[in-house]
């Protein structure tokens, strides 16, 4: 596998932070579909990494590079040192989450909330930036509640990137943080792509990146095409991630890779064989790898037998085979 040095622009494409999801297991599978695309982790608090276990926290796999930690937090001193130490794990890069809008983030203002407040985000990012040598982010809203997007976006731009950011992916969706849940607040919030183009226009030498609601490739490429920078792909590059990752790097980084689905699978097997060796269950590994088939003859059965067997006790990579079966059986 290649490392991060060979990556071309991983940023062009990059699968979203989502909580859950994007653990370790999660980020080596979509490694194995694509070499460049950029994978982050998880949200991680930055409390949780200064005081916490950290190897559990921010552990990963080389191959998994270049991936990138995205941390929580609202303290420049605390983020500060939470970068510092991430760095040391190997990240290519430090996310601060200024997007995420769920009641445990608003009460430790950080996440979403941050909007409002653009003038701690530039010291928080300030303090990162000094911390380390890898590039600093943010990703966020266009807004929250009952702010103007096309007032508040500019203005947290022009404010956090003069304190030394030029990289943002931004969720083309206010948070509305009275009212609505974290999981209707990926949905309900009207998505505003023309409002993240014109920030673009306003702010050409800034890495722009859109998020929220893309569901394909074809979509991408569209965005890309209009000018945008980078594409960050959420929820499809998990429930489809062969339709994503399996053609980004020909399509997205003119690299094709080519591996197929099956190939992939097969790959997973000494992943897996390792997770269990050091004590871990199959369910942890293949709740990831459900929907790999969607759409395919077969899928249904894979899915099925994943579901069903892979967290009865001594479960291994017979299991997954027996799974694959089933897509394999109905394609010959």
């Amino acid at each position: 596998m290649e490392t991060n040095s060979q990556n071309i622009a991983p940023w062009r494409l990059s699968i979203a932070p989502m909580m859950d999801w994007t653990d370790r297991h999660c980020r080596y599978l979509h490694r194995l579909m694509s070499r460049h695309v950029l994978l982050y982790t998880e949200m991680v608090t930055a409390p949780a990494v200064v005081h916490g276990d950290r190897d559990r926290l921010l552990g990963f796999d080389p191959l998994e590079q270049p991936v990138a930690l995205q941390l929580g937090g609202s303290d420049p001193a605390q983020l500060a040192e939470a970068a510092r130490i991430a760095e040391g794990f190997g990240y290519a890069e430090i996310n601060l989450n200024c997007g995420c809008p769920s009641d445990r983030v608003q009460s430790g203002s950080f996440g979403a909330v941050l909007m409002e407040n653009p003038g701690l985000v530039a010291d928080c990012v300030a303090a990162m930036i000094a911390a380390v040598r890898v590039p600093v982010t943010v990703k966020c809203r266009i807004g929250v509640d009952d702010q103007d997007p096309h007032v508040v976006l500019p203005d947290f731009l022009a404010r956090v990137s003069a304190a030394g950011v030029d990289r943002f992916s931004i969720h083309a969706r206010k948070a509305w943080l009275q009212g609505l849940s974290p999981k209707e607040n990926r949905d309900i919030p009207p998505l505003d792509y023309d409002l993240v183009m014109q920030m673009k226009g306003l702010f050409p030498h800034l890495h722009l990146s859109i998020n929220g609601g893309i569901g394909s490739l074809d979509e991408a490429e569209g965005f890309l095409q209009r000018g945008l920078d980078g594409v960050m792909i959420g929820r499809a590059a998990y429930h489809t991630p062969c339709d994503i990752l399996l053609d980004a790097d020909a399509r997205i980084f003119g690299d094709p890779l080519g591996r197929t689905a099956e190939e992939v699978v097969h790959l997973m097997l000494p992943y897996i064989a390792n997770h269990l060796a050091q004590g871990g269950r199959l369910g942890q590994v293949t709740r990831h790898m459900l929907g790999m088939f969607q759409g395919r003859p077969g899928a249904r059965g894979w899915r099925r037998h994943l579901s069903e067997n892979a967290h009865i006790d001594g479960a291994g990579p017979e299991v997954v085979l027996a799974a694959l079966d089933h897509v394999t059986q109905r394609a010959a």
